[in-house]
């Protein structure tokens, strides 16, 4: 029994996530032992934590309250999704059989259904790749003759790799888009091409305004013109020409066969905007690294290349000759990412195509492959006993439900969301890691474990929130400017530069909502997030730690009080952009609140989500004493 729980634990522990939470940004990545031995900032971390609150009796009564209200919200959820229910009819027709004997599967959400019913397709892939790659590799080793060169070994031994790796992901790319989207695939080169022509033919003032400018407008163009079908060109070109006879049938009929030839995934447009953001990492990566021709940052610092930190990966960029056509097309066109990511920089692929990171380790790859079977399980048990997507899709009347159901669908609905998301990131980062690619993990958290707005969606899809600092934020002015120590002129007050970081947090999820969807509902979800972010940046001011620190556990429960009306806010922002809209969540919330018994009982889930927030608290203690500080 110990060997199976210290088992859970290490699939279960951050390192086997990623080692990026486990060692600081600036490590040099020769050491992936856990961190409390590593370096003296893991120590200084560690000691500046506080006792434990494990074994107090405070957590003692919560612990009561995790074992006895936890199976009653799942028992309330399934009882709601029982074929018995009144409303069951009116949602059963978006069922289909499961697997698991006598239950249905609420497969209704089509993001979802598109991903697990090609399940088999996509384990297939994901041997096929690397077992080609593999096979490839050796040919090629065996063919090929090393060159004699002046450079060390190690430098050299790199270059080979990297000449290896993008050959072979050049062709694979090539060939898997084609298979994906048939004779879409020509439009996918097209708009490659032409951001490439933007970033080295521009003049390099030109080409950041000139980079976000045409990737905004594609992600429109995509979005209104519906993936540009032929048949619609041809027609603009030969109006009139729409039956047989007619001058220009002839090019109509051959745009629509050309149209008929949309691969395993005609409709490409709609998974492009991951493609986008690679397209502005190359270009920004690219013209960023004009400011280091003088000097290679490496030797400057007297880095080994082969051990760079994850940070050194992003920031530092790749030689001249490597921003070249045929490593775009292979970056871009990333088999394991191309889909849906986690995104990956254009320095951060070249560095690891020339060195296999050493996080990369036989043990925690496996170790991850395992949490994702789990989490896989997790959610398929879900899918077959509540059926809180398809209720949510039916539009039901919500007064058949009690308080404890409405708010438990709300909850697990949530749930789902976070899960058909995580799935995913989880299956194409598993599969990059078997490449030998180490992307950022998407999800750091479980979804019920997150009280701060600010560190959630640090933590909620992380490869982006990371790409968006590096691209958006950052050159936005990030959290505020204050002017460079000597400069003349006043400093500004902390109110303007707060009132700087909102505004750039209100630009920041704008994009946010655009590139995940053009539409309103989305776009009022950005607005609501920075809207239920402005009280935590403002009580952070109000209340500042540092006044605080005689009277902890006052503090601790002040900020469990802010904390529960931030875990509200979040499930109200995400259940209307992602789940029921403005007018469902106003019909959720009437019915929650328009009886006594609906008040008494939101009353008494701030109570029970004020227990969870201390437990959330004080996991985030543990860290510390770990020496670990993920600030989400």
């Amino acid at each position: 029994m110990p060997s199976i729980i210290s088992w859970l634990r290490q699939i279960y522990s951050l390192d086997t996530l990623d080692t990026r939470f486990t060692t600081s940004a600036t490590t040099p990545a020769t050491d992936t032992r856990p961190p409390p031995a590593k370096d003296a900032r893991a120590n200084a971390i560690a000691q500046n934590a506080p006792a434990s609150l494990w074994r107090t009796p405070e957590f003692f009564v919560y612990y009561l309250f995790f074992i006895s209200l936890v199976p009653l919200m799942f028992k309330t959820v399934i009882d709601a999704s029982k074929d018995d229910h009144p409303i069951y009819p009116t949602y059963s027709n978006l069922l289909s059989p499961g697997w698991i004997p006598g239950r249905q599967v609420d497969n209704s959400d089509a993001q979802y259904a598109s991903f697990r019913d090609n399940i088999p397709y996509l384990a297939l892939l994901l041997i096929a790749h690397p077992v080609a790659r593999r096979i490839y590799q050796s040919f090629m080793s065996r063919k090929d003759v090393a060159p004699k060169s002046s450079k060390p070994s190690v430098v050299a031994a790199g270059d080979a790799h990297l000449e290896q790796r993008m050959r072979f992901d050049f062709g694979f790319g090539l060939v898997f888009i084609t298979a994906l989207h048939g004779a879409s695939a020509l439009k996918v080169i097209a708009i490659l091409f032409l951001n490439y022509k933007i970033a080295k033919n521009l003049p390099r003032n030109y080409v950041p305004a000139a980079t976000y400018t045409f990737n905004i407008c594609i992600l429109f163009a995509n979005e209104l013109l519906g993936g540009y079908p032929l048949e619609r060109i041809a027609l603009f070109f030969a109006p009139g020409s729409g039956t047989p006879g007619e001058k220009g049938s002839m090019l109509v009929h051959w745009a629509q066969s050309l149209d008929s030839l949309g691969g395993i995934m005609p409709r490409w447009e709609v998974l492009f905007k991951v493609t986008v953001l690679r397209l502005i990492s190359f270009n920004m990566d690219y013209h960023w690294s004009a400011d280091h021709l003088a000097t290679s940052p490496i030797e400057k610092k007297q880095l080994d290349p082969a051990a760079l930190s994850d940070r050194d990966r992003v920031k530092i960029p790749a030689e001249p000759a490597a921003y070249n056509m045929r490593n775009y097309i292979a970056y871009v066109l990333y088999s394991p990412l191309y889909l849906a990511g986690p995104i990956l920089t254009f320095n951060d692929y070249v560095s690891q195509q020339r060195y296999t990171a050493p996080s990369l380790t036989r043990t925690r790859t496996i170790l991850y492959g395992v949490r994702f079977l789990l989490t896989l399980l997790c959610m398929e048990l879900i899918l077959h006993y509540i059926y809180a997507v398809a209720i949510s899709k039916a539009s039901p009347d919500w007064s058949l439900f009690t308080s404890g159901q409405l708010s438990m669908l709300a909850y697990f609905n949530l749930h789902i969301i976070w899960l058909k998301l995580l799935i995913p990131w989880r299956f194409f980062r598993f599969w990059a890691l078997l490449d030998g690619i180490d992307p950022p993990e998407n999800m750091v958290r479980c979804m019920s474990n997150n009280y701060s707005a600010l560190a959630f969606w640090r933590g909620w899809h992380r490869s982006y929130n990371r790409w968006i600092v590096r691209y958006v934020y950052v050159p936005l002015g990030g959290a505020g400017r204050r002017p460079a120590a000597g400069k003349p002129g006043p400093a500004p007050s902390g109110f303007w530069v707060k009132f700087q970081q909102i505004r750039n947090f209100m630009l920041v999820f704008t994009f946010v909502a655009l590139w995940h969807d053009i539409n309103l509902r989305l776009l009022m979800w950005g607005w609501l997030v920075t809207l239920f972010v402005l009280p935590e940046v403002l009580g952070g001011m109000f209340f500042p730690a540092h006044r605080w620190r005689s009277r902890p556990t006052a503090y601790r429960v002040l900020s469990g009080i802010g904390s529960v009306a931030n875990v509200l806010m979040m499930m109200i922002a995400n259940l209307v952009g992602f789940a029921l809209g403005l007018d469902g969540l106003k019909d959720l919330l009437a019915s929650l609140t328009g009886s006594y018994a609906g008040v008494a009982y939101m009353i008494s889930c701030c109570v029970v989500l004020f227990v969870g927030v201390q437990v959330m608290f004080e996991i985030r203690e543990e860290e510390l004493r770990m020496g670990i500080n993920l600030k989400c």
